[in-house]
């Protein structure tokens, strides 16, 4: 299952991926919500899955599948480099995570990869992460839970609360609760700020906020 909210962007995925001998194309998702759905009717093997996306995105999706089916086998392709989205889609139970910086075959041999329950980075990630942890500014995105980390995301987007709860199935005051509790743990006493230190931590860039 591809899972994008863009539709050239799955046509390309589905026309590279089905030229190979063994795999095809079962099923398509434009966000979270609609993955989870259609991961219950169709049971692929493998979900290909992006991060962000309009509506529900891709950390919540991954979550909600693994509590339906604790051996679903989830690669993320994402355009994000930051590492921090790679622990997080971990964390939230992905086997492997490709940046869509990477060659085709990469994709290919990762999707092998998760299909033997292996885990699997791309390379440019690997570095990332392996680069944090020599460093010692240490980031403090990794203090944030998966759900934190995906109300963060849609924070900084100017998603309002009622957006957020409605889009992630939880109550309003869960979202301000997770609001103020992100905001303590990244160390910033406001939303400009909260901004700011999205923009520098890689979380979200200035073409997304005119975009």
């Amino acid at each position: 299952m591809l899972v994008d909210d863009h539709a050239i962007v799955r046509e390309g995925y589905r026309s590279l991926l089905q030229k190979q001998d063994n795999m095809e194309v079962i099923a398509e998702a434009v966000d979270g919500a609609q993955a989870y759905l259609h991961y219950k009717e169709h049971k692929p093997d493998i979900t290909v899955m992006d991060i962000s996306m309009q509506g529900q995105g891709g950390l919540e999706a991954i979550s909600r599948i693994k509590k339906f089916d604790s051996s679903a086998k989830i690669l993320v392709f994402s355009m994000h480099q930051n590492p921090s989205f790679a622990i997080q889609a971990t964390r939230a139970g992905a086997l492997g995570y490709v940046t869509k910086s990477s060659d085709p075959e990469v994709l290919i041999r990762a999707i092998y990869d998760v299909q033997q329950n292996k885990y699997t980075l791309s390379a440019d990630i690997a570095q990332a992460l392996a680069l944090e942890k020599l460093g010692t500014d240490a980031t403090a995105l990794d203090q944030l839970t998966v759900r934190e980390f995906e109300i963060l995301r849609m924070l900084v987007e100017a998603k309002s609360t009622k957006t957020i709860a409605d889009t992630l199935n939880i109550s309003p005051k869960t979202v301000a609760n997770a609001h103020y509790i992100i905001k303590r743990k990244l160390d910033v006493n406001s939303d400009i700020e909260l901004t700011h230190l999205a923009i520098k931590m890689n979380i979200i860039n200035l073409l997304d906020l005119s975009a």
